[in-house]
C-alpha cells in the first residue's frame, strides 16, 4: 500500500502541472523507534530492497537506520532535501566526499543535471498520520511548523475521508494550508502493515497482498512469528508437469478454450 501511495501522489502532482516529480524516496526508522513488532533494520531495508527490484524511480535510503538513535522526521527531511540540492548545485569534488551509501537513494537525473531548479522533498503521509499531529505531546510544534512550512504534505486519503477540517481546525496546518496537498484514492485499498503482520502469525495466505520475494524473505528469516501455509511452501510451479497438475484447460461451449486454476488446491 505504501508503493501504491507514492503513485497516486505523483499523479496528482504532476496533474496539477506546476510540479516535477524527480523521485520518490523510503527511509525507514531506526531501531531505536522502539515500536511494537518492528522488524530489525538489516530485514526492513532487505525487504524494500525485494519490493524495489522492478521500480524505476522510487529509491530506498539507508541513512535513518544507520543513525546511532531514533530520528526526528523534521531532521530526515531536513538531510534528504540539503544531500538533494547539494549533489545538484555542487562539484564533483564534494560528490567524492560523500558515502556510496548516501548517493545509492539520488536519482541519476539529479546527479546528471545541475541547471535545475531546487529540490523540495515533501512527506508523503496517510489521513491517520496527519492527524496525530493533534495528538497531545506526540509531535513538537517547531517541527510540525518546520514539516509543513519549509517541505510540505502530500495526504493520500480515501473518498469517505475528509481531513480538511482537521486542518481547519489546526492553527499550524491552516496558516500552511497553501503547502498541503490532499489526494484522494479513489481504488480503496483496505490492506493494512498491521493485519498483515497478523495474517502471518495466524499462517494465513498474504500472496497478492506482497511480492513473492518479501514473503519468502519472511519466512525464511522467520519474521512477525510467521507460520508456514501450503500456498507459502508450493507456490512455484517448478515444472510442466507439476504446472499442468495445477491448471486445466477447459472447452469452453463456443469452441474458445480458458485456463483456470482448480479451486480445492488454494481452500
Amino acid at each position: 500500500m505504501h508503493l501504491r501511495m507514492f503513485e497516486v501522489a505523483r499523479d496528482h502532482l504532476h496533474k496539477m502541472g506546476n510540479h516535477t516529480v524527480v523521485g520518490g524516496v523510503i527511509s525507514p526508522v531506526n531501531d531505536a523507534y522502539g515500536k511494537k513488532d518492528l522488524a530489525p533494520a538489516t530485514h526492513r531495508c532487505a525487504m524494500l530492497c525485494l519490493a524495489l527490484q522492478n521500480n524505476d524511480w522510487i529509491r530506498l535510503s539507508t541513512w535513518e537506520v544507520r543513525q546511532n538513535g531514533w530520528t526526528r522526521t523534521r531532521r530526515s527531511l531536513q538531510h534528504h532535501q540539503n544531500l538533494l540540492n547539494l549533489i545538484a548545485y555542487d562539484t564533483n569534488d564534494v560528490k567524492n566526499n560523500i558515502s556510496c551509501e548516501d548517493l545509492d537513494w539520488i536519482p541519476e537525473n539529479i546527479k546528471n543535471n545541475p541547471d535545475q531548479a531546487p529540490i523540495q522533498i515533501k512527506f508523503l503521509c496517510g489521513a491517520d498520520l496527519l492527524e496525530s499531529f493533534g495528538k497531545h505531546n506526540l509531535w513538537i510544534e517547531e517541527d510540525i511548523e518546520a514539516i509543513v512550512g519549509q517541505h510540505g504534505l502530500v495526504v493520500v486519503t480515501r473518498e469517505d475521508c475528509n481531513p480538511n477540517k482537521f486542518i481547519y481546525d489546526s492553527d499550524i496546518l491552516s496558516k500552511h494550508m497553501h503547502n498541503i496537498h490532499i489526494v484522494t484514492e479513489w481504488i480503496p485499498n483496505e490492506v493494512s502493515s498491521t493485519r498483515i503482520r497478523r495474517a502471518f502469525k495466524r499462517g494465513e495466505s498474504v500472496r497478492y497482498l506482497l511480492q513473492d520475494s518479501v514473503i519468502d524473505y519472511v519466512y525464511k528469516h522467520g519474521l512477525y512469528d510467521a507460520k508456514s501455509t501450503p500456498t507459502a511452501i508450493h507456490k512455484s510451479l517448478n515444472s510442466l508437469a507439476e504446472f499442468q497438475r495445477s491448471f486445466k484447460l477447459c472447452d469452453m461451449p463456443n469452441g474458445i478454450s480458458q485456463t483456470h486454476a482448480e479451486t480445492n488446491r488454494y481452500r
